[in-house]
């Protein structure tokens, strides 16, 4: 097995050895080279830029910071695969929110100290984010995770339910794939009680800001999301979106009644879910387990719309690793009136999440990551919009 070549960079000795070990311990990599800054790694970057298979970046650093180097890597248009090393501080989750706008492929948060970088959480977190990263073989039991339950695959309809979407493209992506029977909810009328779900990961945040900002204040319905992320990101996640969208970007809070044109993002380590207020409905936010060790979930997000009357879902799924997202959706399809939109391989940081919904035929519409708001708001439609 050729081993992948990681660069790693941080200003501690002491963190350089330890993420060093724990690369060197797994026969899939090996530590090619070194950097204590920033500006001793973009040298090193540029004098061998073919070498690195990933790098694992610090932020915080003398001379040149991880974000600094970024930016220089845009500037000189040098494509590498960008692991952050991230502290949970409030700034340091500002920073991460901004790296991964920069490229960064993801983040791992940095031990707080030598007894956490030493347990088998941190160490399975980085290997698992540098396989994902790299390509490198994944492990069985994470293949594992991959499949898509047959029990909520869907039966063969025409090609003509797809509605507007790309049917060349559709069918270009997914050659294996049956249709499914959701129709387009365009052309309803006003009055209807909408939602829109939206689920990603990996490769999130920078996705999201490619589709929240082009939502218009007047969006005739609210929206919930889920972004795996740990507690503390979320609403450094939210505040940047919502500093540049016309829709109002917040990180959930319990109790909170839903609005149209406003975007919730479940907050991380939390689970979130939805229930009806009378005649609103208010987000509930729980501290219950993670879910095939996800907290955020985005399955236990779709399933608590389950017992809801919304006369319209629309489900989105973008870029993301593993399948989550995809059994809820099924389940909701079963019982409530939804419509399924998801992000094509081409534009995905990892086709993972709307891989999996698709081949569940689950899935009414495939975009590039351009057209995914475009297409989200063709279905769900403005307030006063003559309806």
């Amino acid at each position: 097995m050729i081993k992948k070549n990681i660069l790693v960079v941080d200003d501690s000795a002491l963190m350089r050895r330890l993420i060093s070990d724990i690369i060197n311990s797994d026969n899939r990599f090996m530590v090619k080279d070194l950097a204590n800054n920033g500006l001793e790694a973009l040298d090193l970057i540029i004098k061998n830029r073919m070498t690195y298979d990933a790098v694992m970046l610090d932020i915080n650093m003398p001379k040149l910071n991880g974000l600094e180097l970024l930016e220089q890597l845009q500037k000189n248009h040098i494509k590498m695969t960008v692991i952050m090393v991230s502290t949970l501080t409030k700034e340091g989750a500002k920073e991460t929110i901004i790296a991964l706008e920069r490229g960064a492929f993801d983040f791992i948060t940095k031990p707080e100290n030598y007894l956490e970088a030493k347990n088998e959480t941190f160490k399975n977190r980085l290997l698992d984010m540098l396989a994902l990263a790299t390509s490198a073989p994944a492990l069985p039991s994470t293949a594992e995770n991959q499949k898509v339950p047959a029990a909520i695959k869907r039966t063969r309809t025409s090609e003509s339910d797809l509605g507007r979407t790309d049917v060349k493209n559709y069918v270009a992506v997914n050659k294996h794939m049956q249709f499914p029977p959701h129709k387009r909810f365009v052309g309803n009328k006003a009055g209807k009680s909408k939602l829109i779900a939206l689920a990603c990961s990996t490769g999130g945040p920078k996705s999201l800001q490619q589709v929240i900002p082009k939502l218009p204040a007047n969006l005739d319905a609210p929206m919930i999301l889920v972004q795996h992320m740990p507690a503390g990101f979320t609403n450094s996640l939210a505040q940047r979106l919502n500093d540049i969208s016309k829709v109002n970007v917040k990180e959930a809070a319990d109790g909170e009644i839903l609005k149209k044109g406003c975007v919730y993002i479940a907050p991380g380590g939390r689970q979130m879910k939805i229930k009806k207020e009378g005649s609103s409905y208010k987000i509930v936010i729980t501290n219950e387990p993670a879910r095939d060790g996800l907290r955020p979930c985005a399955n236990i997000m779709y399933e608590s719309l389950i017992d809801s009357a919304f006369d319209e879902i629309t489900c989105v799924v973008l870029t993301g690793m593993g399948a989550d997202g995809t059994n809820g959706i099924g389940m909701l399809g079963e019982k409530r009136n939804i419509y399924v939109i998801a992000q094509d391989e081409e534009t995905s940081v990892v086709y993972g999440m709307p891989k999996t919904v698709a081949e569940a035929k689950l899935v009414d519409e495939v975009h590039p990551l351009d057209n995914i708001a475009k297409a989200i708001l063709e279905n769900v439609g403005v307030i006063n919009d003559g309806r």
